[in-house]
């Protein structure tokens, strides 16, 4: 599966009524780290197989999102779960630690 690009207009959609995990990746196109973590997570993506669903939201384009989760440092990854943050990582990771954050 491709990963989402998320918005204010469908994180609502997208998110919180997922009844499946929502990883969402918080990035923003000058972010060197972001840069490094984008490749892992879009190939965490496609390996998801329905389990889970990957979004992105760019930070710059969505300040509104990233101020409603306290977004201070990117890349910052959060595991939604049920409509409700469920954990949270900030900074690069490997994949593994990324498929171990989501499963």
């Amino acid at each position: 599966m491709s990963v989402v690009t998320v918005t204010v207009a469908n994180f609502e959609e997208v998110v919180l009524n997922s009844k499946v995990p929502v990883l969402v990746d918080f990035w923003a196109t000058w972010c060197g780290p972001c840069k490094m973590l984008s490749p892992v997570v879009d190939e965490v993506a496609e390996e998801a197989n329905g389990e889970f669903i990957v979004g992105k939201v760019n930070v710059d384009e969505e300040k509104e999102l990233a101020k409603k989760f306290r977004v201070m440092s990117i890349p910052t990854l959060i595991v939604f779960k049920d409509g409700a943050e469920a954990k949270r990582s900030v900074g690069f990771i490997e994949k593994e630690e990324v498929l171990a954050l989501v499963k």
